[in-house]
């Protein structure tokens, strides 16, 4: 009689996994079944593939529940599963999101600015209807106790029947699903909660290994060039990482705004120079931040977990100083073995409010963070990284001070898709005049550099990676690279060198000027910044250096630079 009770309150670890598997394919999955509907073409493809990819998505499900279908475990799996498919369909709902690998690393590298900047009324709603129910029931009953041999065949009965579910599926729907499987990938990424369970695998298996190795060495034949003897200012080179930038939205790239008015004066007056056809290596900063320092261009695997050295550890060993100063998530391990700062312990009023800092914050203090590098590097030469917070999403109302916002109104709602469209453009675009004003004051203070005697100066700005603002129903940015519309691939790229460096390096503003239109990429920084600072290293390639026609200072031993190139 002790046993009767339990028991009449127990779920059959059958009926628990079956029920479970129908709800995740139904409400779990409400972005991917409104794409394929989107998607479908006459009515009865659009039931025939919703159908068939419900009962697939279904036998996964409940393939992998019944796997896991122990007394002690289930509970655990189940709200785990049922959570992260909240979590993800409000993502994919808001901002066209999908869970790819890359899409998991950088969850996993996210700060509490970024987390926190994405919360909003909705997530807790979403997470609620869909979860709500589902945890409700998953705790109220738990699953009745069998012995251990009976449990283990229930189980691997359970998944044979959904691997059965899932090959029956497909074969009834096989054509229409091949096909629309084949054209939209993104689907795959689609699908609660088993891409979470894929990516976050991937992500495991493509970092530990890589953690065990020590990173492979480059450029170490590495040293300065002939400029470096009996210099009289030594160079110091900045190179900005722009943070979600996308050309599309830059003044100097003919955008209908005048978004960045302080460079176009820099480029009418003081010799800066535009890039308008650059294009990044990745979709998101976890990729792209390391592979714009790597040795390897993004076709040779530098959008890859790195494995090699970078070029902050190429310019250090020649002898050079080098300054990472960071304002946003971190540099995602390519300043590791330099000095670097962060912008996370700043208070400075108006700058530094609200538990993060607005751009300008980075250049506070910033001759005396160069006075304290080694003095014998510093001597040499500086090149200096800067990492914005630009215009990272969905809060860019956050990325502009309020005296700074040419455009108004603005999308202040962290729900990208319940702005007006051109509130949302407002606010992106007053993040992108800001980032034109923290550009023009590091220029200012360069040229002042200079003006002292200190140093002879130059700039490099590249952002990392686009951003998408609605177009085809995607927001923010991720979108697996091959899939990627071009607002997410296309970048804004500017430099300014200062007359000192254009003598010593021999690049000329109207030779880089005649580069303005050419296909770029970041596959270009690595090759160029050595160039311009004139580091000797087998590991420089000329034909990805975009400045190699137009310099002859550092011609490399036994190479000849024909002066038709300037």
């Amino acid at each position: 009689m002790g046993n009767s009770k339990p028991l009449r309150l127990s779920w059959r670890p059958a009926t628990a996994v079956w029920l479970l598997s129908l709800w995740l394919a139904v409400a779990g999955n409400l972005p991917l079944w409104l794409r394929v509907n989107e998607l479908a073409g006459t009515p009865a493809q659009r039931l025939a593939l919703l159908g068939g990819f419900g009962l697939v998505v279904v036998g996964i499900t409940a393939a992998l529940l019944s796997l896991l279908a122990w007394p002690r475990v289930f509970r655990p799996v189940a709200t785990a599963l049922v959570l992260v498919s909240a979590f993800n369909t409000h993502f994919m709902l808001q901002y066209g999101a999908v869970i790819d690998p890359t899409m998991m690393a950088n969850i996993v590298q996210t700060d509490v600015r970024e987390v926190r900047d994405l919360m909003s009324w909705a997530l807790p709603l979403t997470v609620l209807l869909v979860a709500g129910l589902p945890l409700w029931v998953i705790w109220r009953r738990p699953l009745a106790m069998r012995s251990w041999l009976p449990q283990t065949g229930r189980n691997a009965l359970g998944a044979l029947i959904g691997v059965l579910v899932i090959v029956v599926a497909t074969l009834v729907t096989y054509q229409d699903l091949a096909s629309l499987m084949r054209n939209h990938k993104e689907l795959r990424y689609m699908v609660n909660p088993v891409n979470t369970l894929y990516a976050g695998s991937r992500v495991v298996m493509d970092q530990l290994p890589k953690q065990v190795h020590a990173l492979k060495p480059v450029g170490e034949d590495a040293r300065l060039g002939a400029s470096y003897t009996n210099q009289n200012k030594p160079p110091l080179l900045m190179v900005v990482v722009g943070e979600t930038a996308r050309a599309q939205n830059f003044g100097l790239n003919g955008y209908a705004r005048n978004t960045t008015p302080a460079l176009a004066r820099w480029q009418a007056q003081e010799g800066l120079v535009n890039f308008s056809q650059v294009q990044s290596c990745g979709t998101n900063t976890k990729v792209s931040v390391p592979c714009m320092f790597s040795p390897l261009s993004r076709t040779e695997g530098g959008d890859q977990t790195p494995e090699h050295e970078n070029l902050l550890d190429v310019l250090q060993r020649a002898g050079l100083a080098v300054l990472w100063i960071d304002n946003q998530a971190g540099c995602k391990g390519v300043c590791a073995r330099v000095p670097n700062a962060s912008t996370l312990d700043l208070k400075i009023p108006g700058l530094c409010d609200g538990g993060e800092c607005l751009d300008p914050a980075m250049l506070d203090g910033l001759d005396a963070r160069i006075a304290a590098l080694d003095p014998a590097s510093r001597a040499r030469g500086v090149v200096l990284v800067m990492h914005q917070m630009g215009s990272h999403g969905p809060a860019y109302y956050k990325r502009a001070s309020p005296d700074r916002k040419p455009f108004m109104p603005e999308c202040t709602s962290n729900t990208l898709s319940d702005c007006p469209p051109e509130q949302l453009v407002n606010a992106y675009d007053n993040s992108i005049a800001y980032t034109d004003h923290f550009l023009d004051l590091s220029l200012q203070w360069l040229k002042a550099r200079e003006k002292s005697g200190a140093n002879a100066t130059g700039l490099i700005y590249m952002s990392d990676h686009g951003e998408s603002l609605g177009e085809k129903g995607l927001y923010l940015h991720g979108v697996p690279y091959a899939m990627a519309p071009q607002q997410q691939t296309h970048v804004p790229m500017v430099a300014w060198l200062s007359p000192a460096m254009q003598q010593r390096s021999g690049v000329g503003v109207e030779c880089m000027r005649a580069q303005g239109d050419k296909p770029l990429s970041h596959d270009n920084l690595f090759h160029s910044v050595l160039g311009l600072m004139d580091v000797q290293t087998r590991a420089h390639d000329p034909a990805l250096d975009f400045l190699a026609s137009c310099a002859t200072a550092y011609a490399r031993p036994g190479q000849v630079t024909s002066p038709a190139a300037n």
